[in-house]
């Protein structure tokens, strides 16, 4: 299968799996909510912290969302989320590496982008967890805007949508999303309404369309036309 190479992805690879596991040790100053409760709020590097989490939860996960840095171009309190490509690349490889080893044989895992970096994610992520394990990409629209209106000086379309990367652990494995409605036979609903002396039958029916009050005419996107009709019952 194809794989997403830079120049000094060996050597970065290798310095991540070399990082040092350590033990979690809680502070009382920053620990918050039930001390009885089987959460846990870890502060620190994420890869660090993943190392830490990895002896104890390894393939016990269900699901994961991750919200990572999208290499915008911007510099935050807390985060740098303006590096170099392939730093950002160097930085997300491992880090996916480790996070596919929590997620149970039919876990799932949504990823979350913009289009800075969603391509070369994709690439990254059809290798760390394989190609014929990805589901789905999903659009999320983010705010709105009327019209495809252009960003200012940077010459671009205002962004209006984010996108997440959705995989299994193990495609064959991986139980559908739960349908909107249940399924429900008809004929055994039916069986069970009689035997309740319930009528399964319609009891209503539209006799009279009613008046029409109102009539407009107007165009599809195409402009052939529309006839709508306000009624009066």
């Amino acid at each position: 299968m194809p794989s997403l190479h830079w120049l000094t992805k060996e050597n970065d690879l290798k310095t991540a799996a070399n990082t040092a596991y350590k033990l979690l040790v809680e502070d009382e100053k920053l620990s918050y909510g039930d001390p009885e409760s089987e959460n846990l709020l870890v502060q620190g590097d994420n890869l660090e912290a993943l190392k830490a989490l990895l002896p104890f939860y390894a393939g016990q996960v269900k699901c994961i969302y991750i919200d990572p840095p999208y290499n915008t171009g911007s510099a935050f309190e807390h985060y740098d989320d303006n590096l170099e490509h392939t730093k950002w690349l160097s930085i997300m490889y491992p880090r996916l590496d480790l996070i596919r080893q929590f997620l149970q044989e039919d876990g799932i895992i949504f990823i979350q982008f913009d289009d800075e970096e969603l391509h070369y994610a994709k690439v990254i992520c059809d290798e760390i967890f394989g190609r014929n394990n990805f589901i789905n990409q999903i659009a999320v629209e983010m705010k709105l805007t009327a019209g495809a209106s252009g960003g200012g000086e940077d010459k671009r379309l205002k962004k209006n949508v984010e996108f997440i990367l959705i995989y299994a652990k193990n495609y064959s494995t991986f139980k559908k999303f739960n349908d909107v409605y249940e399924e429900t036979d008809l004929f055994s609903l039916i069986d069970e309404m009689e035997a309740n002396e319930s009528s399964w039958k319609y009891t209503s029916i539209i006799l009279d369309k009613g008046k029409y009050i109102e009539e407009r005419t107007l165009q599809d996107g195409i402009g052939e036309p529309i006839i709508v009709k306000n009624i009066k019952v």
